[in-house]
């Protein structure tokens, strides 16, 4: 059985609250097992043991929690390994974190990006910020915290499609806990 976890978009934002019972009740009626979640921030970790394809249960995971919820809810699903997978690249040199004023961010993406969507993502990078794509994360390490940076996220997602973010701790803590 696949353990795989849920990175939900805009989860506890603005008018949209849910506690994390709640959400792993969501998750244990579509039938997935071993539910938990991982801060308030819509990272749901869980074990699928119908062994579906990971492309139509985020499709179903997806479905079901815009209707249970009655608002979209984009998912991005990723397996035990890859996170454990993310968690282990290591691509900004340790002086240049150190160097930072930001944290190390991961942003998730539906799908693998393009050659004319990298370009086009490392044409918006701010003046100094790293960004390295790989597979489907875009790994960022902004010279500012997010609250000051001058990176246009609606033109991140028109580049690359919609995708959510954490910090590479985040992610880390994830692994670290549930993906070993």
């Amino acid at each position: 059985m696949e353990r795989y976890v849920a990175f939900l978009r805009g989860m506890n934002l603005g008018n949209r609250r849910i506690k994390s019972p709640e959400l792993v009740g969501h998750f244990e009626a579509m039938g997935l097992e071993d539910v938990a979640t991982f801060r308030a921030s819509g990272n749901v970790v869980f074990v699928d043991p119908e062994g579906e394809s990971e492309s139509r249960l985020q499709k179903r995971v997806e479905e079901e929690l815009d209707e249970r919820l009655g608002y979209d809810v984009a998912v991005f699903l990723r397996s035990a390994k890859e996170v454990a997978a993310i968690a282990a690249r290591d691509p900004f040199p340790a002086k240049a974190i150190k160097a930072s004023k930001g944290k190390p961010q991961v942003v998730l993406l539906g799908r693998k990006p393009t050659a004319k969507a990298k370009k086009a993502v490392m044409d918006l990078a701010p003046e100094g910020d790293l960004m390295v794509l790989e597979r489907r994360e875009l790994h960022w390490l902004p010279t500012v915290g997010l609250s000051e940076t001058e990176l246009d996220t609606k033109a991140l997602d028109a580049a690359l499609g919609k995708g959510t973010t954490r910090t590479a701790g985040t992610i880390e803590q994830i692994a670290a806990k549930y993906c070993g």
